[in-house]
């Protein structure tokens, strides 16, 4: 984790999710569409069925819409299955896609088990969200952000990526 962006500028998650490390993996970048709430974060204009993370450093970081159109929410930074992925987070305070914000979403996975690992998710650089940083940093770490979202994909990730 980033050791130089703490307190104020970034939040970070911890959760417990009953599936291996690959699987846990797994489910969290090739499913994000079947754990991620489409229905309300979204931020393009057609009806989101999908989230998808490019396998890649580089990579993109999007949500598609039902009429094939897609909207970018960042980029993959580091990608190193099954331990670790970095993103950036190119989504403003008014929820829309700005490639120049990029705040940075770090996700490790740690095995503690044959079938228990422990994901540790840091979202950082919160201060480029200017006057509107503890408004946004509230809503990370609310039910409706990485709170919820990280209990769903660990629901999602026990039962192996099936709904």
């Amino acid at each position: 984790m980033n050791q130089d962006d703490t307190g104020a500028n970034s939040l970070r998650k911890v959760v417990v999710v009953h599936a291996s490390r690959e699987v846990a993996w797994r489910v969290f970048t090739t499913k994000m569409g079947a754990w991620w709430p489409l229905g309300t974060h979204k931020i393009g204009r057609a009806a989101a069925v999908d989230a998808v993370i490019e396998p890649t450093v580089g990579g993109r970081w999007y949500e598609r819409g039902a009429d094939g159109s897609t909207c970018d929410w960042g980029r993959v930074l580091v990608w190193e299955p099954p331990s670790r992925l970095m993103l950036t987070w190119e989504i403003d305070a008014d929820w829309q896609h700005d490639a120049q914000l990029k705040t940075e979403v770090e996700v490790r996975f740690v095995s503690e088990g044959p079938e228990t690992t422990r994901v540790e998710l840091v979202h950082s650089h919160l201060d480029r969200y200017g006057p509107r940083r503890d408004q946004m940093r509230d809503i990370f770490d609310s039910e409706q952000g990485w709170t919820g979202l990280l209990a769903a994909f660990a629901a999602s990730a026990t039962k192996g990526g099936n709904p």
